[in-house]
């Protein structure tokens, strides 16, 4: 009989695991395939990460170098290596998972979790032998998978997900992208970077559409750049192949169509929750209508002793939500009291410039009907960004225009990545747009954006612009 078992292995489940062997608790995980790290570490933030910063590296030495001083000749993609040093990242990082199980004395378990009853998951190998392990407490942390429309054919060759564009034998010479979300512009900068053309289809009037508009907008400025097209308020109607021909129909708003012909096309329009082969209702498990799990605020489903985290319950489906969920779910069972702020966790888009937001977009305080301040500051104004050519972008500070509280804080620029913290430390300990104005900012550095932006904020006094 365990304390507690945990289903999935990704970054929520992993870290459940961890912080409730921390706790005292005898633990065990689940997972079907034979690496740990879930979707996250093996087919998502990491592996892409790693082919963003290969293609970042290789635009660089084509497009900047030689403004540097630096002078190259037969420059070439090896994209064989570049998959393989991805390959040789994902190896490193789901090691590092298996060794923090054993450190902390956790049972991995191979094979697909089902469950009994309430307290009984039955674990079904891939040699068709199963076992059964009893829970006191179990955690559903079964992630999600990438989503599709139902009209469109996946055949992971020409037509296909952000798995198969993590493995890719060539670049491709003209890369459609369906959805205009994180996704879509990570793995649309990739190739772009590399010489693809890349044409971008989105049903809404924005890229980023989750994010505040003036992200969109500057993203898709940058993205301009490397040679991307848009297709704006364009619904997809069709996808076919012929050969190794793929056409893209859309419809815009007036109903006038457009085809678009590329030699690949990348589905990315977002992900769902994933819990086939659960039997979630034999253990008296609710799923809403969208597929995911139903919690209450302490993350517990119907079954007053299973709980669920990460994509496979309501929000954003970001790694460190799930994480976050993980350690407060394993706390929870402790009869510890934590929380979390929702609100104050942030989201990143991984393009070049990067993308970073906390907080409440302009559009949000619009519709609460809460009046707000506004502060802006380009890094073309920032002498660190001048030096190291990253003067794309600007950060925005939303601060509330009676008591000067920073609701929300938006970045696109060069390690607005790394930034956003200093963001979210001040909104935890609800820090006014004049605190982070008074605090000394190293110099030269990326930061004293955020400081200027927040000068801005406060009666308009940047200095450096």
């Amino acid at each position: 009989m365990y304390d507690v078992i945990v289903i999935g292995s990704g970054p929520g489940g992993y870290v459940a695991a961890i912080r409730a062997a921390q706790l005292g608790m005898k633990t065990a995980i689940i997972e079907k395939y034979s690496t740990l790290g879930g979707t996250c570490l093996n087919v998502g933030c990491i592996p892409s990460k790693a082919l963003l910063d290969s293609s970042e590296h290789y635009h660089n030495a084509a497009h900047t170098f030689e403004t540097h001083g630096i002078k190259l000749s037969n420059l070439k993609v090896d994209l064989k290596q570049m998959i393989a040093r991805k390959d040789d990242v994902v190896k490193q990082n789901v090691d590092g998972i298996q060794f923090l199980m054993k450190k902390n004395k956790i049972d991995v378990h191979h094979g697909v979790g089902s469950f009994v009853d309430a307290t009984t998951v039955k674990v079904s190998k891939e040699d068709g032998k199963s076992e059964e392990i009893k829970g006191k407490n179990i955690i559903i942390a079964t992630g999600s998978k990438p989503a599709s429309l139902p009209f469109i054919k996946l055949d992971k060759d020409r037509i296909i997900t952000s798995t198969e564009a993590l493995k890719m034998k060539e670049i491709p010479k003209h890369l459609i992208v369906i959805g205009g979300g994180v996704i879509g512009m990570e793995l649309g900068s990739v190739y772009g970077r590399m010489g693809s053309k890349v044409s971008v289809v989105e049903y809404m009037d924005s890229l980023i559409p989750s994010m505040d508009k003036t992200m969109g907008k500057e993203l898709q400025k940058s993205l301009k750049k490397l040679g991307f097209e848009f297709f704006l308020k364009h619904k997809v109607t069709a996808v076919e192949r012929k050969g190794k021909e793929v056409t893209v129909k859309a419809e815009n708003g007036k109903g006038e169509t457009i085809e678009i012909k590329g030699d690949y096309v990348l589905v990315s329009i977002g992900r769902k929750p994933y819990t086939e082969g659960l039997n979630a209702e034999a253990a008296g498990v609710k799923l809403n209508d969208r597929g995911q799990v139903e919690v209450n605020g302490h993350l517990q489903t119907s079954s007053s002793n299973i709980y669920a985290i990460g994509d496979v319950v309501k929000g954003a489906m970001l790694a460190h939500k799930a994480e976050e969920e993980g350690v407060f779910v394993a706390e929870v069972i402790a009869g510890q009291k934590p929380h979390i702020n929702y609100n104050l966790i942030p989201g990143v888009v991984y393009t070049w410039p990067e993308v970073a937001s906390v907080g409440y977009t302009e559009e949000q305080l619009k519709e609460k009907g809460i009046t707000y301040k506004t502060g802006k500051f380009p890094f073309m104004a920032s002498g660190r960004a001048r030096a190291s050519m990253d003067t794309d972008g600007l950060v925005k500070v939303l601060a509330d225009s009676k008591t000067d509280e920073i609701l929300g804080v938006h970045m696109i620029g060069p390690r607005t990545a790394d930034m956003i913290a200093e963001a979210v430390v001040a909104m935890e300990y609800r820090a006014s747009a004049e605190d982070i104005a008074r605090m000394s900012h190293a110099h030269p550095t990326y930061t004293e954006a955020f400081k200027e932006a927040c000068l801005a904020a406060t009666e308009n006094r940047a200095l450096h612009i």
